[in-house]
């Protein structure tokens, strides 16, 4: 099958490396012309075939939606754009509805997997009409783990979904951050990072994260040199403002993202951990101490 895919960082780059694995064509463009197929946006969609597909991994906000303007002047009825960033879903649902009316389908693919997925297989949540997703079944089933990719629901679901995820994203963190903060603490030393494989071995608390846990402790068991300081990139925010407008308790979520709001001014371990643990999935990179 063949897919356009803009943007080509470290998700996208891995999205286009399974996909031409699994022997599919991707047209890529970037803004790095060094790693781009294409030069531009009207090179890219008039290298596809109609009725074209797609698929945007950029920044969301304003590269976002710089992007779908310019490609919603440049394909045509029948066409599908598909959104795979971390849009804000409102964002998408908007989007579905100004798409529809030029003929063009759209989908919101919220991907997970981080910088794994490449190797691993992502977990992509859908959102959009369900014979748009079925569309692009071919390539979703190369790009997922097995098992990984599922149709959620209407326009902005698979966004609202990723939003809830990485929301439970942030809370767990901060338990990991918190827990082996405490053991540290104890009357004589505790070796974290032999910990962390130990309760990757049947204990309930198991996990991904707690495996990058113990790869952060191997690689500085004491943390030196990260700064406690963590970034939070939009959906914790979402995620709380969406809690409030519903009603919903998001007690232990909210207080994760106001610990990240603290981090800013703030000498903690269990954050320098946090911050390790972002690099770990997602290279999204450390800040050094001052």
């Amino acid at each position: 099958m063949q897919v356009g895919l803009v943007g080509l960082g470290r998700m996208g780059g891995r999205i286009r490396d399974r996909l031409v694995r699994g022997g599919h064509e991707v047209v890529g463009y970037d803004d790095d012309r060094a790693i781009a197929d294409v030069a531009s946006l009207e090179a890219l969609v008039d290298r596809l075939v109609a009725p074209r597909v797609v698929w945007v991994m950029v920044p969301s906000g304003a590269a976002t939606d710089g992007v779908f303007a310019t490609l919603a002047s440049l394909v045509e009825p029948g066409d599908l754009l598909i959104d795979g960033g971390n849009s804000d879903f409102r964002d998408s649902t908007a989007r579905a509805s100004a798409l529809a009316a030029q003929g063009i389908a759209f989908l919101d693919l919220g991907v997970s997997g981080g910088v794994y997925g490449g190797a691993n297989g992502f977990c992509v949540m859908g959102g959009g009409a369900a014979e748009d997703y079925a569309r692009i079944t071919p390539l979703l089933d190369v790009l997922a783990a097995p098992g990984g990719h599922a149709h959620v629901g209407t326009p902005g679901a698979g966004h609202y979904t990723k939003m809830c995820h990485n929301a439970i994203e942030y809370a767990l963190m901060e338990a990991y951050g918190e827990g082996f903060d405490l053991l540290r603490h104890f009357d004589a030393p505790i070796d974290a990072h032999r910990v962390a494989e130990l309760w990757n071995h049947g204990s309930v608390i198991r996990s991904w994260l707690l495996e990058l846990t113990g790869q952060a402790l191997a690689k500085n068991a004491g943390l030196e040199g990260i700064a406690p300081y963590v970034e939070d990139s939009g959906e914790g925010r979402w995620a709380i403002r969406e809690a409030v407008e519903r009603g919903v308790p998001l007690t232990g979520i909210a207080q994760s993202l106001f610990r990240r709001f603290e981090s800013r001014d703030a000498d903690a371990y269990s954050l320098r951990l946090i911050a390790a643990l972002r690099d770990e999935f997602g290279q999204h990179g450390t800040r050094p101490t001052t």
